[in-house]
């Protein structure tokens, strides 16, 4: 009998666990709970090992039919050692954080740790949108910008894991400061909460705009989506800070056509 995967996803929001078909990518018994990532990395690994355990209990599959777990993560990794290294978007960073070692014993299954957006860049182009091409670039739209690349058929790393890191070109070498140190990057300009940013200066600033109106001038509930909604209702402002946040992953993605020439560019991630 063939063996299934456990497939995790370590959010600052929410840890996902689900059960996969490695043929089909078929997702089965997707679960999620709350990262609470302010509570540390230890607590955060408890409650994802609690949910990986969960999910294989409520499922028609026993731990036997299990071959191993899969997790991606948003930050910089030693795939090796199976640390963490850098995670600009969770409390603390997770430094030198043994991930893969701690999920495994705590489950008891295999288990190997991949950054996200390389993760979801492999799972596009074996299953997705990139599907059948040769060369495939990926961008991940969240909380962060990630990104991805497949390179004549391969998903490519580069030195420990690093290569493909494209919300984290400059855009603008004298733009602001990113949570990775670097200035002006994608991420800086759009990013959920680079999008959001721009719609709460907005009001802020008392231009004409409905998104105020719409969170009962709530700044704390200003949000991509109710930008997006704002827009799709044909606000102005809105539209232009869409537009705005487009035209600096255009000219990512202009940079990567001219650098690896992919036969296709995937726009992933929540804020897509």
């Amino acid at each position: 009998m063939k063996k299934m995967f456990i497939g995790c996803d370590l959010g600052g929001t929410n840890l996902r666990a689900g059960i996969v078909d490695p043929e089909s990518g078929i997702v089965y018994n997707l679960n999620s709970t709350p990262s609470k990532a302010w509570e540390g990395h230890d607590a955060v690994m408890d409650r994802m090992a609690a949910l990986i355990n969960d999910t294989i209990v409520k499922s028609d599959f026993s731990k036997a039919d299990i071959g191993g777990i899969g997790i991606g993560v948003p930050g910089v990794l030693d795939l090796e050692k199976g640390l963490t290294l850098f995670l600009p978007n969770l409390p603390g960073t997770w430094r030198n954080i043994p991930l893969q070692k701690t999920i495994a014993e705590k489950t008891g299954l295999p288990t190997l740790i991949l950054n996200d957006v390389r993760a979801i860049t492999y799972g596009e182009w074996r299953f997705g949108a990139g599907k059948g091409v040769d060369t495939m670039a990926c961008f991940a739209i969240g909380t962060g910008v990630g990104g991805g690349l497949v390179i004549n058929g391969q998903l490519h790393l580069g030195i420990g894991g690093t290569g493909g890191e494209l919300g984290h070109q400059s855009i603008d070498y004298n733009g602001p400061v990113c949570g990775c140190g670097n200035r002006g990057c994608l991420e800086v300009y759009a990013s959920g909460p680079a999008i959001a940013s721009m719609g709460i200066k907005a009001v802020k600033q008392g231009l004409t705009t409905t998104i105020g109106k719409m969170v009962d001038y709530d700044l704390n509930k200003i949000t991509p989506e109710v930008i997006s909604e704002a827009a799709e209702q044909g606000d102005e402002i809105a539209k232009g800070i869409i537009d705005e946040a487009g035209f600096y992953i255009g000219i990512a993605a202009a940079n990567v056509c001219a650098t690896i020439g992919p036969r296709k560019i995937v726009i992933a991630g929540g804020v897509s």
